[in-house]
């Protein structure tokens, strides 16, 4: 405390001491008396420095003495010039009337310059001597109890919880601290130290935010633009952006302004609006609005609308907190940011709604699947359709387009969602027609049909878009399925009975051997025709096992009853024969088994993998998720390259696959070994076994961007 203008000090008591001596001999004169009255005031501040060296023991006495000091320095600047004054007129006094001898006069003198020096730095002495030492440590008492007060709040399971009110969190500090930071506040304002008060209030308050959050693991709020290639590969995260804002919004910063207003709020909203301000955007709210708003710039894709809906149900859950909490002219940056993060999430998924037809339009140039089943397009829109048709999103996708509607001051309709579902699905239905048409084989053509047109109707049944499209619609499909069923059998199993013709067998003229000649001829035509339609046909197939089985069921009904017969009746003719054999090639229990295996989803194998046309790089992964136990297999083609997930097995690598997942569960740790790498090349295809594990956080999908995989 005496550090601070020690020499100002130091002259001030020289003087004092100075003017002590030779008053005495100058008591009758009228000019003393004030001029004592200073020289007592003074000490009596002099005295009061014991009294002011630490607030944290003794706050309401420190703040008293505080207040004291501030009284009797008051008193100085009120006086200290007419004391001095008066002094001047004393000595002018006795030099003229001859009262003191020459040497008294001028030390009189030299104390009277020593006071008028101390005059001239009189404000200064007063701001930052004794008083400014007793502000200072009663600013670091301020900075100690919010430090040792401030406690960052963890996110517990209960903060998001489904179908919350708004709460309204707790005083983070208890009654006794507010008190005394109130306290310690009054009297800093009343030396005019409010700013400092807010710096010291905001830097405290927001690194305790920062804490909070840091707990949370938001480092995917600073990925850029350039660190995803679409929404899918930060899908994961769009779901943690949600709660981690919910808890921010509605637990951290509702906590900083409610006490914001405790502390400040007598010096009146606009300072306490204000500090809340500067402590909501140092603690990171602008980090969360502005990763919302990267999610809105990312690729456009289907996916995407669904995520941006994820935003806007988000911020829409917390409108009325925001409008609340940053809701002043302090909080005009986080305003402009939030409306700027509201219009690009409303105005891509009304872009993205709208062009999702023309998007399924698109794609019916491309070649149907090789195999004859249902196209990643038609499943994937069909589930994508019964989503927006959901409670989830079309209550958020329906205020989305009545708000896109309001800004161009059209009017919603109704029935906007609803036609446009419709003309996606109409869409779908003419693709399918364009496809089935592109098959050079017509009964692959039939396969097609049938696996689409059955899927159509399984898996839109009992759905908001089957219910929508309506019990004929489904019906129609269903029979479209039976339709193409009996073409399908026609053309191609169908035509093998005939091949067992009897003609000429029961009423023979060229005697047995006549008969055997013609009953290996006809085996022989039936076993070329089935094996070259069995191993034509065992690449395609039917996903769906129930009408996988019927076709197989219907397949073997036209066959093995008629072989069995056959060979019955006829085939002992062949069997005596040493060649019997090479005819008799099967029995009609093989036939059966062969054909029941017919149409099986395929292993995944390095040998079997397609790769897509115009790209050149594929990888073979398998998958297990972590803490569940089970193995998935999944085709994932959305990635930059082509990239197929079977499972792993110890003792065998090319297991069947257990289910088609495009999407894998969301915020589970998934163990990935690259298994194979193959590379199209000189029309061969290389094969190397890299064996390398990695783990990677997943979302709805392989983690991040693929990172685990070679460049």
């Amino acid at each position: 405390m005496g550090s601070v203008n020690n020499n100002g000090i130091d002259n001030l008591i020289s003087a004092s001491k100075s003017l002590k001596t030779n008053l005495q001999k100058s008591k009758a004169l009228g000019a003393v008396v004030p001029a004592a009255a200073v020289l007592k005031v003074f000490d009596a501040i002099h005295g009061l420095e014991k009294s002011l060296s630490d607030p944290q023991f003794d706050l309401p006495g420190y703040l008293s003495v505080l207040k004291r000091l501030k009284e009797a320095l008051r008193f100085l600047g009120d006086n200290f010039g007419m004391a001095i004054q008066w002094l001047d007129d004393i000595v002018e006094y006795l030099e003229d009337n001859k009262v003191a001898d020459d040497g008294y006069i001028l030390n009189l003198k030299k104390a009277l310059k020593n006071l008028h020096e101390l005059q001239d730095e009189e404000r200064g002495c007063l701001d930052g001597g004794l008083l400014g030492a007793a502000l200072d440590r009663l600013e670091n008492e301020f900075r100690r109890l919010l430090t040792e007060n401030s406690v960052p709040l963890p996110m517990s399971s209960s903060s998001s919880s489904p179908g919350e009110q708004a709460c309204i969190a707790p005083s983070p500090l208890p009654v006794l601290v507010i008190h005394k930071l109130q306290a310690i506040l009054g009297r800093l304002i009343a030396n005019n130290r409010l700013d400092n008060c807010i710096s010291i209030y905001v830097e405290v308050r927001s690194s305790n935010v920062r804490a909070s959050l840091k707990a949370l693991n938001l480092d995917y709020l600073e990925m850029s633009i350039s660190e995803f290639n679409d929404v899918q590969s930060i899908e994961g995260y769009i779901a943690q952006w949600g709660k981690h804002l919910e808890f921010a919004v509605k637990h951290l910063f509702e906590a900083e302004y409610k006490l914001c207003n405790d502390v400040f709020e007598k010096m009146g909203l606009d300072v306490w609006i204000g500090c809340f301000a500067k402590i909501a955007a140092q603690a990171g709210i602008l980090a969360f609005l502005q990763f919302g708003k990267t999610v809105t710039e990312s690729k456009k894709d289907p996916i995407k609308l669904l995520k941006l809906l994820d935003i806007f149900a988000s911020l829409n859950k917390l409108r009325l907190d925001f409008n609340r909490l940053f809701g002043g002219t302090a909080c005009a940056e986080i305003q402009n940011l939030t409306r700027d993060l509201i219009k690009s999430v409303i105005e891509g998924a009304c872009e993205i709604f709208w062009e999702l037809s023309l998007q399924v339009e698109l794609q019916r140039q491309t070649p149907p699947p090789s195999d004859g089943s249902v196209p990643r397009l038609v499943s994937f829109i069909t589930n994508y359709c019964n989503k927006l048709l959901g409670e989830d999103y079309k209550p958020l996708l329906t205020q989305a387009l009545v708000i896109h509607r309001s800004w161009k001051h059209e009017k919603f309709q109704e029935r906007l969602v609803i036609d446009e579902v419709l003309n996606i699905v109409k869409a779908i239905e003419t693709n399918l027609e364009t496809w089935a048409k592109a098959y050079d084989d017509v009964v692959l053509s039939h396969v097609f049909m049938m696996n689409n047109h059955w899927h159509l109707y399984k898996h839109l049944k009992g759905t908001k878009l089957g219910s929508l499209l309506g019990d004929s619609w489904l019906r129609e499909h269903e029979q479209y399925k039976e339709y193409y069923s009996a073409f399908y059998l026609r053309d191609s199993w169908g035509k093998l009975p005939s091949l067992l013709s009897r003609e000429g067998l029961i009423l023979f003229s060229g005697g047995r051997a006549t008969a055997r000649d013609l009953v290996k001829k006809r085996l022989k035509a039936f076993n070329e025709a089935f094996d070259e339609m069995y191993k034509k046909q065992s690449n395609w197939v039917m996903v769906e096992k129930d009408l996988r089985d019927k076709v197989c069921q219907l397949i073997a009904q036209a066959i093995v009853p008629v072989y069995r017969s056959y060979m019955q009746n006829y085939g002992p003719l062949v069997e005596q024969d040493a060649s019997g054999s090479k005819y008799a090639k099967y029995t009609a229990q093989s036939l059966e088994k062969m054909l029941s295996s017919l149409f099986q989803p395929k292993p995944v194998c390095v040998s079997e993998v397609r790769e897509a046309e115009g790209e050149n790089v594929g990888f073979v992964v398998a998958v297990t998720i972590g803490g569940c136990g089970r193995r998935l297999v999944s085709m994932i083609a959305t990635y930059p390259i082509p990239l197929t997930l079977m499972p792993y097995n110890d003792c065998n690598r090319h297991t069947t696959p257990l289910s088609l997942m495009p999407l894998l569960p969301p915020l589970e740790t998934t163990i990935v070994k690259l298994l194979w790498r193959f590379r199209r090349g000189g029309g061969g295809r290389e094969s190397v076994n890299c064996g390398r594990e990695a783990e990677v956080e997943v979302g709805s999908g392989i983690g991040g961007n693929g990172e685990v995989l070679p460049q």
